[in-house]
């Protein structure tokens, strides 16, 4: 894809021109005013007499009396009839409504397959990196030969390591944060997305500066702004684009995974329209941040696959 497509991409028109961006406005209705206005707008003050007469007689009280009762007793019996719904459905609403309490603006409703993907998602971010378990091991020997197919796997302590982008002699050092999740995720984009993976990985389009993002590395930040992103540490998600995710969720249970490989060929895309340098890493994570943010609220994005910034993905 050309570079002058490329830019066209990510202007994409339902994104950066926020057609179809949701607003919140729910701050625009606060009452910053009593509901019931002064009637003296002239500023001054009516001085209370009390020798005036009083200004309701005593039929006009009976009635207002009357009515008060009345509204009182309708107000009591609406009271009595939610309790006793709320009371005789609790474990159907605690189901419904788990994140309620929480997010009592927003309700979030999780399907049965919804809140079991969540859950597995959860668990996998749970996780850390342990270079003394041999399935971990085994795992970054498994994204070397996925990387280098022709040649032979290194030690797990080797300056080879370097050349796929992690910053020392021992990937394990790197993760930090990042967990088991992270080597996953990368495991995963070279999988299913191998010409993907290869191009960004020997940085093969485009001109790059002389000061290059580390591959590896850049890897682990993108599945740790991802989770953050995402609120998927947290109990209740709170953003939009979380929220969008978990419909995404409940109909590929490889949505984070396959949102992982979008963001990543994202950053490098941004990373060549801005001709960036390492020191600006951070800048470019952002950008690719709010640029995913905005296209995961789109209308029309049902699927990971439905978002602009797939079409850059090959496999």
């Amino acid at each position: 894809m050309s570079i002058s497509n490329l830019r066209r991409r990510l202007h994409h028109g339902d994104v950066d021109g926020r057609k179809n961006e949701h607003v919140d406005i729910s701050s625009a209705d606060a009452l910053n005013e009593p509901l019931l206005g002064s009637s003296h707008d002239n500023g001054g003050s009516e001085v209370y007499d009390p020798r005036r007469q009083d200004l309701w007689d005593d039929d006009r009280k009976k009635e207002q009396l009357h009515w008060s009762f009345l509204f009182s007793n309708l107000i009591a019996q609406w009271a009595q009839w939610l309790a006793n719904i709320i009371v005789g459905s609790g474990a159907f609403f605690g189901r419904l409504l788990p994140f309620s309490l929480d997010n009592q603006s927003n309700p979030v409703y999780l399907s049965p397959l919804q809140e079991e993907r969540l859950n597995t998602l959860r668990r996998r971010l749970q996780i850390p990196f342990d270079g003394s378990r041999i399935e971990h091991q085994d795992a970054l020997r498994q994204l070397w030969r996925l990387a280098y197919p022709t040649r032979e796997i290194p030690p797990l302590k080797s300056e080879l390591w370097k050349e796929m982008g992690w910053q020392g002699t021992d990937p394990s050092t790197d993760f930090r944060g990042g967990g088991l999740i992270s080597l996953e995720n990368l495991i995963f984009f070279a999988r299913n997305y191998p010409k993907s993976f290869q191009m960004l990985l020997n940085k093969v389009q485009g001109q790059r500066s002389d000061w290059e993002y580390p591959f590896a590395v850049a890897g682990i930040n993108i599945s740790f702004m991802l989770i953050q992103m995402l609120d998927l540490q947290s109990t209740v998600p709170s953003s939009k684009s979380g929220i969008r995710f978990l419909e995404l969720l409940g109909r590929d249970e490889n949505a984070f995974d396959h949102l992982y490989c979008v963001a990543f060929r994202l950053l490098d895309a941004q990373w060549l329209v801005k001709r960036a340098s390492y020191m600006e890493f951070n800048e470019v994570m952002k950008s690719t941040r709010t640029q995913l943010e905005r296209e995961l609220v789109l209308e029309d994005v049902l699927a990971v696959k439905d978002l602009p910034s797939y079409t850059m993905l090959d496999k």
